[in-house]
């Protein structure tokens, strides 16, 4: 399964506190829950965004760093950020488009707002038949 949004995609988040504030994903983190026979029933994606949902975490001094507050971004779910139009420079659906190219099927990942490409997701040689 392809992702829609990826590691340095520029987002904008849509809900919670930080709504409206733009920033590039740092982390995409993927947690899958499975059953008792190893199959996968539910995944939850979360990201790491730039400069949104800062939390501050007291740190003990160590012998090799110096103890004090420190501001991190913490994760927030998927479902609350979309991704930033190159084009148009507002939030966009991300779709996916097949299409044949020099005897390739090319996967690419398109913004559904302007219809840009923004890149290649797959690309899988096309069965010769004989």
């Amino acid at each position: 399964m392809a992702a829609k949004i990826k590691t340095g995609d520029i987002v904008v988040v849509m809900r919670g506190k930080d709504k409206g504030k733009q920033g590039k994903v740092l982390k995409v983190i993927k947690k899958y829950k499975r059953n008792k026979k190893g199959e996968v029933i539910e995944t939850k994606v979360r990201v790491v965004v730039e400069g949104v949902n800062l939390r501050k975490k007291h740190v003990k001094a160590t012998q090799f760093s110096e103890g004090g507050i420190v501001e991190f971004e913490a994760p927030i779910d998927v479902s609350n950020v979309m991704l930033v139009d190159p084009k148009t420079r507002k939030p966009t659906r991300v779709g996916f488009e097949t299409v044949e190219e020099n005897g390739y099927l090319v996967k690419y990942r398109v913004a559904k707002k302007s219809g840009t490409r923004l890149d290649v997701v797959s690309k899988k040689p096309l069965k010769q038949e004989a």
